[in-house]
């Protein structure tokens, strides 16, 4: 499989923020979000073609047992089912980090799905060329269903600009059996000013409605780099 980068650091986001863990990053995804923070997986993919084993024995080698699969989409790479059960054997507790457009039957132990909003589709970028697609493309109901059926989850959404609520709320009640701890609000932004900017009215959202603030500790403690 195309695989971009494969480091240990801290996990950033989510249930597990702070938690040391060691990362894949495949390259190559079915969306065009127009703030991607990881274009060398999406708009411009870019890596290195490896086999199971040689990743396997990079991350045994790391000082953590936590695993994160993510992306660009790590559920269209080859073998990544594969991967996932070759990780679980080797004892790793597993994060896939997917935008819910794809299912499959993986070991998994926390399925972070992160639907992406309207505020994410390029209208504007490279000529809008990828934004019908990705329009199409970005919300798959019964998908993200069944990463919630799965088992452990969280539903991660990337928020920009007050009328983002209406929009989760929108989805949120097309869905079952979401409780609001595993609804977590991420700001949009590479920046701390830019977290900083929008991170005050999110959080109090998250408080009138009892979701999680998702802040980005790995911008905060390292910047907007690879390999962090």
């Amino acid at each position: 499989m195309r695989i971009a980068e494969v480091f240990n650091s801290i996990q950033g986001e989510g249930k597990l923020a702070g938690v040391p863990s060691a990362f894949i990053r495949t390259s190559g995804c079915n969306l065009r979000c127009v703030w991607c923070d990881t274009p060398y997986t999406s708009w411009d993919p870019e890596g290195n073609d490896l086999s199971i084993d040689p990743i396997v024995e990079r991350v045994s080698a790391m000082p953590t047992r936590f695993a994160v699969l993510t992306g660009g989409e790590p559920m269209i790479a080859p073998g990544v089912v594969e991967l996932t059960r070759r990780l679980r054997a080797a004892g790793f507790h597993i994060t896939i980090e997917t935008a819910g457009t794809i299912f499959a039957e993986a070991a998994c132990d926390l399925a972070s799905v992160s639907p992406k909003l309207s505020n994410s589709t390029p209208w504007q970028r490279d000529g809008g060329r990828w934004a019908a697609a990705h329009e199409a493309g970005r919300i798959q109901v019964d998908v993200i269903q069944q990463w919630i059926n799965a088992g452990e989850h969280q539903l991660k959404f990337v928020v920009d600009a007050p009328e983002d609520i209406r929009e989760i709320d929108a989805l949120l009640d097309r869905l079952r059996g979401v409780q609001a701890a595993n609804v977590l609000l991420m700001p949009q932004g590479v920046t701390m000013a830019e977290l900083g900017e929008k991170g005050g009215w999110i959080a109090d959202v998250c408080r009138s409605r009892g979701f999680r603030f998702c802040p980005r500790l790995h911008i905060m403690l390292y910047g907007n780099v690879r390999g962090t």
